[in-house]
């Protein structure tokens, strides 16, 4: 999740169903719905095995309102929640072995009685004066980075000395390191560390500024992540070798936000989120797009009248998942597509 903020996305006169399936069969076909009962899902992941996903969601009528963590077969569609259930969470991530996973939570939050019946309040509040309140994400101190034993269904905190927030963590390929960020609002940084959570390294250096949604490539020599130090809530995409040298923009348009690049097998692709924010009276419309980063070359991939965001790969990287809410009125969920990497 990130610091920008913005709103479910829908176009004023939204295209005729068939054009936007039509433009999106060039890469994505047999487009399916994988969650459905509940208020909202996604940033979905998958197991190494690709059978089951890992993602986070809010339960219809839970005590608490934020998200929380769940796990689902991708055959029956029978899902678990795997998190404590009080306080927020986010960013769960698979182990290559698929015997354990991680996420971020704030559960020992001394005061998560508290926040969660403040935003009960809110949203009862928003519902009887017909609000929409816009999303922003909150860099909760309280949040730190746990390992999940799937078996044994154990919790165990990888940073428990962390006095700030510490989220949006995930493995490298061979399962040795945790690439993640940590940081104050307004000043969160790139770090990596061992997978046990020793040997923690900063390796981004720009302040006063937001640093996150850092993924390894797939042969651990580089990671991608996304920031806003041109401007405040703009993010750009960004790729720096994994102990810190060479940083690199991809993107540099302060017209447009782009967010949650993931990488394609090649370790040349990306697919990420992006949208144009240059006309402040419309609401942006979040599509999914694959770029080369070589060339900078980039391909739209959705085209649908809601939002699409937060796209990840299967483990054969032959599916695509992600978080959509299709027609631009219903709450987001996760969709999964067979994908075609687009020609160049």
């Amino acid at each position: 999740m990130t610091a920008i903020v913005f709103a479910l996305a829908a176009l004023i006169q939204p295209p005729a169903a068939a054009d936007w399936k039509a433009a999106e069969a060039a890469s994505l076909t047999n487009v399916t719905q994988v969650t459905k009962d509940f208020v909202r899902a996604g940033e979905g992941y998958f197991a190494p095995d690709g059978k089951t996903i890992v993602y986070q969601a809010e339960v219809k009528g839970d005590a608490n309102p934020f998200y929380q963590i769940f796990t689902q077969d991708l055959a029956t569609g029978a899902f678990r929640r795997i998190s404590p259930g009080n306080g927020r969470t986010t960013c769960a991530y698979f182990h290559p072995d698929g015997k354990k996973l991680i996420y971020a939570s704030s559960h020992e939050d001394p005061e998560f009685q508290k926040y969660q019946a403040e935003e009960i309040a809110k949203r009862v509040e928003d519902a009887k004066i017909g609000a929409r309140r816009r999303y922003s994400w909150d860099f909760d101190r309280f949040m730190k980075i746990y390992e999940y034993d799937l078996a044994a269904d154990k919790l165990k905190c990888l940073t428990p000395d962390s006095k700030v927030y510490t989220a949006e963590g995930s493995y490298s390929a061979d399962g040795k390191r945790i690439v993640f960020s940590r940081g104050s609002a307004g000043n969160v940084q790139i770090c990596t560390m061992n997978a046990d959570g020793t040997g923690v390294k900063e390796i981004t250096t720009a302040k006063n500024c937001y640093n996150g949604g850092p993924f390894f490539s797939p042969d651990g020599t580089k990671v991608i992540f996304r920031s806003d130090r041109k401007e405040k809530d703009r993010l750009q995409l960004y790729v720096v070798n994994a102990d810190g040298t060479g940083e690199k923009a991809l993107t540099d348009n302060d017209k447009w936000v782009y967010w949650a690049p993931f990488w394609y097998q090649d370790g040349k692709h990306i697919v990420y989120t992006a949208a144009d924010h240059s006309d402040e009276s419309k609401r942006p419309n979040y599509d999914l797009y694959w770029m080369n980063i070589d060339t900078g070359k980039q391909t739209r991939l959705t085209f649908a009248p809601g939002q699409d965001v937060l796209p990840v790969f299967s483990p054969d990287f032959k599916k695509l998942m992600w978080t959509s809410s299709r027609d631009g009125r219903s709450p987001t969920q996760l969709y999964l597509a067979d994908f075609t990497a687009p020609k160049e």
